[in-house]
């Protein structure tokens, strides 16, 4: 396996789309191929958008070691929990357009699913909020296909809620699945649907799919895991179609920071509901967190950032945006475990200027 790692860093591939300064450049491939070759990615693609200009994208590695296919920027890998702020996006353009209240009970769009101990509302999913449980055992590794997304609400539908609402966080895929659910019920057409005209299409996210095993995907990558003993095998088996609102998209790089550079211009929702998606929220002790509607928020060095990041079989993936100044960067790996915040970071700190 060694010689093998040997021969794909020798072999380091490479795309550019556009370009940011050109001076920032080779900062940026300084850093992705250094976090590469530490960290034995297999491939390795990113997406920088910075002050309105046109993208840098590139990728480097193998998306398929087996049949040696190199890496492209236009290749296409599963983005598991980054499908979140797509979630949060698509509801809240249904609040925009006067169709969604945020904090009524989700039994008023979706009477099907039972009633908990307590109200649950779409504000609550889309903050992890809602007191609806995570993965337990297995679950994760999931090969059963689902052909509508209310099937696989089954999987939790009928547990109870792990607290009161409000009260505390928690981090729930079931929980943004169901967020999925609501919008499909109010949208009257199934949720990817309703995604791709509303979300997709707008901004131009092309490569944007849902991520079925029987579609033949064009320049879909494989998926590996990185074993103790550092041997590189194939990716574990899984079915993401019980959870397309909260994983079960796939996408390459370039089209992500085009998602986000169409968000940041205010032309999928108003800056207004930008502020609220991008602010933390509160909970019932006055108390908040930084988690905000399917983002991550934060402040880096004086900067208000939003981000999301995931990981599932085969794949790990990590959008950071800095609205005030325009810059989003996307990380995809094709490998589980894959420092790609750390990467997103350094790319971030070296486009922002922010590095030492």
């Amino acid at each position: 396996m060694a010689l093998r790692f040997a021969f794909v860093f020798a072999m380091v591939v490479s795309a550019l789309l556009g370009q940011v300064p050109t001076s920032k450049i080779p900062g940026l491939q300084r850093v992705a191929t250094s976090w590469m070759e530490r960290t034995h990615i297999p491939a390795l693609s990113i997406s920088v958008q910075s002050g309105g200009q046109p993208d840098y994208a590139a990728a480097w590695g193998f998306s398929d070691l087996e049949n040696s296919v190199p890496a492209t920027p236009r290749t296409v890998f599963r983005l598991a929990s980054l499908s979140k702020p797509f979630t949060a996006v698509a509801a809240l353009k249904l609040v925009e357009a006067g169709k969604l209240d945020l904090d009524a009970e989700i039994q008023r769009y979706l009477p099907s699913f039972p009633r908990k101990q307590w109200p649950i509302t779409t504000r609550q999913l889309l903050s992890h909020l809602s007191g609806i449980r995570a993965y337990e055992g297995d679950e994760i590794n999931i090969t059963r296909h689902y052909g509508d997304l209310m099937d696989g609400l089954e999987i939790f539908a009928k547990d109870p809620l792990l607290y009161e609402p409000g009260t505390k966080y928690h981090y729930s895929t079931y929980g943004f699945n169901l967020a999925g659910a609501v919008v499909q019920a109010i949208a009257g057409v199934p949720f990817a649907t309703f995604v791709e005209q509303q979300v997709l299409q707008p901004s131009a996210t092309l490569t944007m799919r849902p991520d079925s095993v029987f579609d033949l995907i064009p320049n879909r990558t494989r998926g590996y895991y990185l074993r103790a003993d550092g041997q590189i095998q194939n990716c574990g088996l899984a079915d993401t179609s019980y959870k397309l609102p909260g994983g079960g998209w796939v996408a390459a790089a370039p089209d992500i920071t085009q998602f986000a550079r169409t968000l940041m211009d205010e032309k999928l929702l108003n800056r207004e509901t930008l502020n609220v998606m991008w602010s933390s929220n509160r909970l019932k002790d006055g108390s908040s967190n930084d988690y905000g509607l399917g983002w991550n928020n934060e402040r880096r060095q004086g900067l208000r950032v939003a981000w999301h990041g995931g990981g599932q079989q085969g794949t790990s993936t990590f959008l950071i945006v800095c609205p005030e100044r325009k810059i989003s960067i996307v990380v995809l790996a094709n490998l589980e475990g894959a420092p790609v915040r750390e990467i997103a970071i350094d790319l971030f700190d070296e486009i922002a200027g922010l590095s030492k």
